[in-house]
């Protein structure tokens, strides 16, 4: 979590420092976040199959070799297109990672216990985020942010180490003629189709990232670079970290029967800051804007982990947790190829603010539907 929360930073200014081009920057993201998205669906099957701490070794130490390969050509300036196979291995052990971190917290705790683990693993990695940017933007104008890379991809690799001190009970031996991998995913997607409370979350996420992560990721540094620069942007992501990590304490002692209604209406504080970006706002209300939507986010996270781990069976979490994240990440690409081409054709500002809004109105949409706003998160685990 400390190196990944240095990487965005390092790697946008990275980039841009060696192409001098939002084109590129688009591309090597996307690199990684493509080849993610087409392999979540298979890391949802195979952390639900396997051992998912057995897989969070191998998905960390494979990550790890990859980022120190991104920080090698960034370091020795090489072409760009050379970071983007590197990027495509790193999203690839990204897809592995997501869906067996979510199975494995219902392993480790159980009643209360799963909020107050989702809570501080939280604030495990808001910490994280209050120094990472800040860190990374240091080091990127003075030794450039080929070096927050190499902390990066020695942090998976001391994760990896990490996760080797969690053992899991092996899992049942399978008969002979059960299901297949593939049959056990058309068990996670039946049980995600079926479930509204469920989809209907997952499409609201797919407009929020794609604008969300078009907008503040791609057109965000390059704003910020003629602005308030690398160390402000930097500045502006830590807030964010700070606002996250108040919530997620608070989240350890607070329990609210019906979560969700209150968890969505408090995302639309994430258009905030795009809406800021637009007007040109300065850096004092940049970043309490991000202070504020760092907050949200990480009430809703931890309400949405809650309620995901007490109302879908352990034994379906990584595979249904699969095709939630898939659906929500799947048009994040869309967002970052387009935020350079709709601003270049319409203007920076018109694409953060009519983003902004377009945000809000997606978190407010599942609200609608009434069996999402009764979900609470003192009913019984499933089975």
């Amino acid at each position: 979590m400390a190196g990944s929360a240095m990487s965005p930073v390092a790697l946008a200014f990275g980039v841009l420092e060696l192409t001098n081009s939002a084109a590129w920057l688009s591309a090597v993201i996307t690199a990684s976040m493509v080849p993610m998205i087409a392999t979540m669906i298979l890391g949802g099957g195979i952390a639900d199959r396997y051992r998912r701490d057995s897989v969070l070794r191998i998905a960390s130490l494979g990550a790890g070799i990859s980022q120190a390969g991104v920080a090698i050509l960034l370091l020795t300036h090489q072409h760009p297109a050379l970071l983007l196979p590197l990027s495509a291995l790193n999203g690839i052990f990204q897809a592995l990672t997501k869906p067996a971190l979510r199975g494995i917290v219902p392993q480790l705790a159980s009643g209360r216990g799963i909020q107050q683990a989702n809570s501080l693993l939280a604030s495990a990695r808001n910490l994280t985020l209050m120094a990472g940017p800040t860190v990374a933007g240091l080091l990127t104008v003075s030794v450039g942010g080929g070096w927050a890379i190499a902390a990066d991809a020695a942090s998976f690799l001391l994760a990896a180490v990490c996760f080797a001190r969690i053992s899991l009970p092996d899992l049942p031996r399978r008969t002979k003629g059960g299901p297949t991998m593939f049959g056990e995913l058309r068990q996670g997607w039946s049980y995600f189709s079926s479930n509204p409370w469920i989809w209907s979350v997952t499409l609201a996420f797919a407009v929020f990232n794609a604008v969300y992560m078009g907008v503040w990721q791609i057109l965000g540094p390059m704003i910020a670079r003629d602005t308030i620069g690398a160390e402000g942007w930097g500045l502006v992501l830590s807030t964010r970290g700070v606002g996250a990590l108040l919530a997620t304490m608070v989240m350890v002692k607070l329990t609210v029967r019906r979560p969700m209604a209150p968890a969505l209406s408090s995302m639309t504080l994430a258009a905030v800051p795009l809406i800021l970006l637009g007007t040109g706002a300065n850096i004092f209300w940049l970043a309490a804007a991000a202070f504020a939507a760092g907050a949200a986010a990480e009430f809703f996270t931890v309400v949405w982990s809650t309620v995901w781990n007490i109302h879908v069976p352990e034994r379906l979490s990584s595979r249904v947790g699969a095709y939630d994240e898939f659906g929500s990440f799947v048009s994040i690409p869309v967002g970052q190829l387009s935020a350079p081409i709709l601003a270049a054709a319409f203007g920076t500002a018109a694409v953060t603010i009519t983003g902004g809004a377009l945000l809000a109105a997606a978190m407010l949409l599942p609200l609608l539907l009434p069996a999402l706003r009764r979900i609470e998160v003192n009913a019984p685990k499933a089975d």
